[in-house]
Order: C-alpha cells, then structure tokens, then sequence
C-alpha cells in the first residue's frame, strides 16, 4: 500500500494506483456455466450484471460466452437448477427471446487472468465497501469525493497478473431530479429538444449517461421497469412518479444498448453550460473539484483498506501498490532517455533550439517551411468580422497580429479595414441569423485567405451542434470553403499584449495558411509515415442498428511534418468499420512500400486489426497498429525523496509497461492547483508489424509537442487531435473533402 512503501533509498521513486491480486485458484470457490449458442457481448453483460444482484454474496461475470461465477468463502454456491431459473427470469424481464436453451455446467476451461481480474472489479461494485463525501455545495448542485475502480492485466517476470486499478474521483452532481429540473427549463415544452442527447448521471450509481429516445409516459411501463430495476432510487422513482411523467432510454459510454429510467432516478449532468441555466457559480465548483496530493494519498490509502477487506472475503489479497522501489519493478517504470522539454526542433534557417526554447526558435529562426500560396510577392488578404457588441474593440488586437505578420516576413492586406464592427440584433432568432449570413457573404465577395472573428463572450459555451452557437455557425461556413478562421473572445480583448499573440494565434495562424512553423530536428526511425485515424459515431434515429460512421484522418512525415488530412463517412451496422472503408482512408498509391504507424483513437473494433494487415500485405507496406485510449487509465505518480514517500506530481513522460506491447504514459504537466495528469493508453496490436514499446513511447511523446494551434504540448499525439477535430466536424455536417493545411486548428 502507499502507506507502507520500502524507504531504504532516497532516489527518487515512482508509484501508481494500480495493486497486483494474489491468489490460489484452488481455494476460490468458483464455478461457471455455458450456454449452447453464443451470446452478443453487450447481452451476455447485461445478464451477468443481473446475476450478480440475483444471489446474496454471490459474483458474476461474462467473459468469452463462459459466465464465471465466484462466491464468498464457505458459501454454498445454487444449483444448477437454481441458476437456470433465475437466468430464464432475467430474460424475461429483459424482453429477451428464450430460446438459448439452458445454462450448462462448465467442466474444462480454466478462467484467463482478465477474467480474474474482472470478478474482483465486480466484487467491489457489488459490495459498495466505499463512501462518498460531500465537499461543497451550492444551490442545486454538490462535489462528492468518490472512489472508482477498473481492473487490469500486468505482465511480471514473463506472467501476467490480474490487478485492480482504485483512484478518487470528484464529481458535481445535480440535487434537483430530472423531472425538478424539466419543469423550469425554458425549453420544457419542447421535451423532444431538450431531453435527447442530453448527458445525465444517474442517482444509483452516478454514472454518466446520454438520453437517447423518450420511451413515452410511466403509465404505460411501470411494472415491467419495476420488475427490471436494479437500484433502490430507479424502483422507489417509478413507485412514487406520476402516470404522465416521460421514461427514457440512456446510453452508457460507447455501449450501444439502451436502458430505460424514469426521469426521478435522473439529474442533469453539471457542466459549464448547464451551470449558467442553474445559476451556479460554476469556478467554486470546478475549484472544488480539485484534490490536492496530501488529500488524494490518504484517500487512496483508505479506499484500498476497505477495498482489501471485502476482496478477502472471496480468497483475494491485493498487494502494495506497484512502485520502482519493490525489488523487480523498477523496469517497468520509463522514462525518456533526454527530457522531453529537450527535445531538439528544427526551424527557419536551419536554426535548431530544444521545445523549451521554443520562442527563440520562433523569433530568431522564423518558420520552418513556407507554403508556396504565398511567396515574397503574394500577400495574405485577411478580412475581420467584429460581432462584439460592447465598446471594447478589436483595433489593439489587430494592430499587434499586424506587427507579428511584418515580424515574419509575412506580406498581408486587410480587405475591410473600415468596415469591421458590425452590429446585428437578435443573433439568437432566425432574422439575425439571417442579417449575419448576409453579412459573411457580403465579407467573401473578394475571397479572403483568413478571417478575424471577434465574438461576444456569451458564446463561448453555447451548443456546438446545429449551428447552435455563432463559433460553430460561422467556423463551418468558412472551412467548407477553404477559408481560415481565427477566433477571438471578448474578454481576451481586455488582456491582449505581445507574448499572448505570439502564443496563443500566430503559430496557428501559420499552420491555418498552410505554413509549417517547426518540426523535429531528428527524423523518427520508426516509420516513414505517421497516421492518426479517429471514427467517430452517431445513431441513425429512423434506421434501427444503423450508425453513421465519419472518419478523420490524417498523414505526417517523418520530422512530424504535416503532409495532408481527409475525412470520409459511411452507413455501418454495429461498431465495426467496413474493410473496403478503411481501405478508402490509406489510399495505395501513397503508402505503398512503406512502413506506416497507424494510431487509433480508441480500440480496434471487431476484425478492424485484421482487415488493416491484409490491405498492408496487399500494398508491400508495413503497418504499426497503435490504440491510443484516453479514460480509464491508472494515474501514475512521482515519490518524494524522503522517508515520508509522498506522491507528487509526476514527471511529464513518465511510464508504466504493463506487458511488452502496452503501457500507461503521463503526457501532460498540470499545474497543482489545477489537479493530477490523467495518462493514456498505448497498446500495440498483435496483428500487425512489431516494434519496441519504448519507441512507441518516445515517438508518442514527442509528436504531442507538435501543436501550432498554441504554443503548448498536447495530451495525444497531433495526428490524433487532428483526426479527432476532423471527424467531429464531418459528424456536424462540415465536410471538406482534403486537407491541405491545418485549417481545423
């Protein structure tokens, strides 16, 4: 445990939350059942979840179509006949065919260590051995200190261990029920509008969902919810709600099934947005939010002593968190052979300085490679449309990006430099939105390369789909014509000065234009060509199973240059991206004959993996499969050089392996105040070609320094936030057949 870790050495050591489970297969007191016809995987978790709530002290979880099923030491496990009756009654209350034939007693397969691991996670969430604790609170709305848990696989000395992931979470949850909420909402009748997509946490277990569908009133579906409800509040909530009151079907994550809630087992989810409708001062809640390194150590010391008391129950011991000071852990700690802040960047005139120096770079280098668009005779025509309707102007704002441009080089005319305050009255009604479109045309009569939009700062949190918000209205009008957009807020009109202009809009301003400000001095050896691939996913609401698919994706060089960017969208029945899709995406022609690092935002789906090998093989190319997954991930940490060993904030590039092909890696550098590193997953598929995972470390890290947008790195690598940005466009109707420029920035 953090509490009691080895002090014999002062060197600096590194910890992370994640506690290897120690076990004898032979003492468990487990068994497990098949049935004769394969179950989906979305189905089989669904009964197992209702297994382990059928049976007191009793767990169950689905893995590979076998339901394990572990009980407390010295509890007599059902009988079989036992446990057909309770599946056969749960599938009933699922609505779901019966015709699977029996459960059946599993004789031969020995569960793997993720099976292991996963009936220890579903030990804890059955159990409940933890508490929240209410922090703050104002008005409607609360912070909570909670624990969380996920389970993990770690490879040690050539064997892979099951082991339990528990950190501290601070959520702001909602006081006021759905229904509460919905009666004062200016939108309440309109519930169409206002409840779908609407994200929510449910008040059983607090989780983040999103209302897909409105399922129709109470009345209708009260007993047969009754009968399926799992959690205390649902089933008290649609004993006590009125016939009239609406049922709704939520989505958890990227699951795609649907589960049905009344609105009083509901709160909105609090958000920024959703704070300024409640009135809540929304800085005091995020500030609260924040769990200092002293608090959070505790904190992970009490959630792992309750923790371990209810795993032993079921013949597990979870051992010391995982540390570089344990004997035979160290390796599995990395680092970057040279701080990452050093690494060396190529810019103008061969002028070669490291990441920390990076406004030297800029200055005294200037940019790395120009876009031939514009030569030392063609300048930039730049247009600004001034939507701020208080006195502040943007004329000062203006002046210093003037200075930059001559600063480098860089011709430019303005087209409308009288002309740039423009006041529109009622943007939020179909005639001011009108007036402004007028306007923007009125703007491209001369096609500019660059627009200068200065907004009101009540924008800036508005609804970014449908145009909601006149950021997004505006910005997807421009990129469908190739136009690049620079966005301002009003209250940066208040604190503009030299240093915030180079760093936060010049870099990206050259990017936008089709300039490349700087790239690595060293070339990667890795591969020739760098890809990032997102696919992001939206229901089709009239077309049942069907999901519209948009992928971003985007291609760099070997310095992290960037080369081109596209985006494409399908119709595909499931999770699964067709092959011929894909295909599409890696065009022959371009990477034929090379080796190709490939990263995934998010996890290969179905035979995804596969599919990308064959076309490799088909093309003579080689291609690195890389999943790169945000959440869920083991916070890592820094251990102080003193015998008191307390976490600290870890260093940026600091890495845990957990097998040869994955491993944790911390990406950014927070401020304390701001909270703790979230890490993210590397993983290297199997399928395709083989490399070390410290090269897929090092090369990860230093493509996050790449970012133009502003002058500071990036949680994921560039490729990665691009093909997001692009896909999340396509998904909102801006399509742009081919990047030649960042122009997304």
């Amino acid at each position: 445990m953090i509490a009691s870790l080895p002090n014999s050495t002062n060197t600096k050591g590194f910890i992370s939350e994640l506690s290897v489970l120690k076990y004898k297969l032979g003492d468990l007191n487990l068994t497990s059942y098949r049935l004769p016809r394969q179950l989906d995987r979305e189905v089989g978790r669904k009964i197992s979840y209702r297994l382990s709530r059928y049976f007191p002290e009793t767990i169950v979880i689905w893995d590979e179509q076998i339901f394990y099923i572990l009980a407390r030491q010295g509890r007599v496990i059902a009988s079989g006949e036992d446990w057909n009756s309770a599946f056969k009654s749960i599938l009933v209350d699922l609505g779901l065919e019966n015709s699977w034939g029996n459960l059946q007693l599993n004789k031969t397969t020995e569960p793997k260590v993720e099976a292991i691991a996963l009936l220890a996670q579903e030990i804890i969430n059955v159990e409940r051995p933890f508490t929240s604790m209410e922090i703050y609170k104002d008005k409607n709305a609360k912070v909570i200190r909670q624990a969380s848990i996920s389970y993990e696989v770690i490879e040690l000395n050539d064997y892979q261990h099951p082991a339990i992931n528990i950190t501290s979470t601070s959520p702001i949850i909602s006081t006021e029920t759905l229904d509460i909420f919905i009666k004062t909402h200016p939108y309440r009748q309109d519930l169409q509008k206002l409840l779908i997509d609407l994200e929510v946490q449910t008040l059983d277990t607090n989780s983040t969902a999103k209302i897909v569908e409105i399922v129709g009133p109470i009345a209708e579906h009260r007993e047969s919810l009754i009968a399926k409800a799992t959690g205390a509040i649902s089933r008290q909530a649609l004993a006590s709600a009125p016939d009239d009151q609406p049922v709704v079907a939520v989505t958890f994550g990227k699951r795609r099934d649907k589960f049905h809630y009344p609105l009083g087992a509901l709160c909105p989810l609090i958000v920024a947005k959703t704070a300024e409708q409640l009135g809540l001062d929304w800085g005091k809640l995020l500030k609260a939010t924040k769990i200092g390194y002293e608090e959070r150590q505790k904190l992970l010391i009490e959630y792992k002593s309750k923790a371990s008391k209810v795993l032993a129950y079921y013949g597990f011991e979870l051992t010391k968190s995982i540390n570089s000071l344990t004997n035979g852990n160290r390796d599995l700690f990395w680092n970057p052979s040279t701080p990452i802040e050093q690494t060396q960047l190529l810019f103008g005139q061969n002028k070669i300085y490291p990441y920390n120096s990076i406004f030297k770079g800029l200055t005294e280098g200037g940019i790395y490679r120009r876009s031939k668009q514009f030569s030392s005779e063609v300048p930039i025509r730049i247009a600004i449309l001034d939507l701020v309707q208080s006195n502040l102007s943007s004329d000062r704002f203006i002046s210093e990006v003037k200075r930059q441009l001559n600063r480098f080089w860089c011709k430019f005319i303005i087209l409308n430099p009288d002309g740039a305050k423009i006041h529109i009255e009622n943007l939020d009604r179909p005639s001011g939105r009108a007036e402004l479109d007028e306007k923007i045309e009125e703007l491209l009569i001369i096609p500019p390369d660059l627009v200068f939009i200065f907004l009101p700062q009540t924008d800036r949190d508005r609804d970014e789909e449908n145009g909601g918000s006149l950021y997004h209205r505006i910005y997807g009008k421009l990129l469908k014509r190739g136009i690049a957009t620079q966005f301002v807020y009003e209250k940066t009109l208040l604190e503009v000065d030299a240093k915030y202009v180079l760093n936060q809009v010049m870099s990206g301003i050259f990017a936008k234009l089709g300039h490349i400000p700087f790239v690595l001095a060293q070339p990667l050896d890795i591969a020739d060509v760098f890809i990032g691939l997102d696919v992001g996913r939206r229901t089709k609401r009239k077309l049942t199973g069907s999901m519209n698919a948009c992928a971003g994706v985007s291609f760099y060089g070997k310095q992290g240059e960037f080369l081109r960017a596209k985006s494409e969208d399908t119709i595909v029945e499931g999770e699964e991206i067709p092959q011929q899709f894909l295909e599409k995406l890696l065009p022959a022609g371009e990477l034929k004959g090379k080796t190709v690092l490939i990263y995934r935002d998010g996890r290969f789906c179905g035979d995804e993996a596969r599919y990308l090998v064959e076309w490799a093989q088909a093309i003579k190319a080689k291609f690195i499969l890389v999943e790169c997954c945000k959440s869920g991930c083991p916070r890592l940490y820094n251990l102080a050089s003193s015998n008191i060993r307390q976490i600290q904030a870890p260093d940026r590039g600091l890495a845990l392996k957990l097998s040869d092909r994955e491993a944790i890696l911390v990406t950014t550098q927070v401020a304390i105040k701001i909270g703790v590193p979230r890490p993210i997953r590397l993983k290297i598929r199997p399928e395709g070609h083989q490399v070390s995972i410290d090269q897929v470390l090092e090369t990860t890290l230093k493509f996050t320094l790449l970012n133009y947008g502003a002058l500071k790195s990036l949680r994921l690598p560039v490729m990665l936030d691009g093909a997001d940005k692009i896909a999340r466009l396509r998904l909102q109707g801006v399509y742009v057949p081919e990047f030649k420029s960042q122009s997304w920035l």
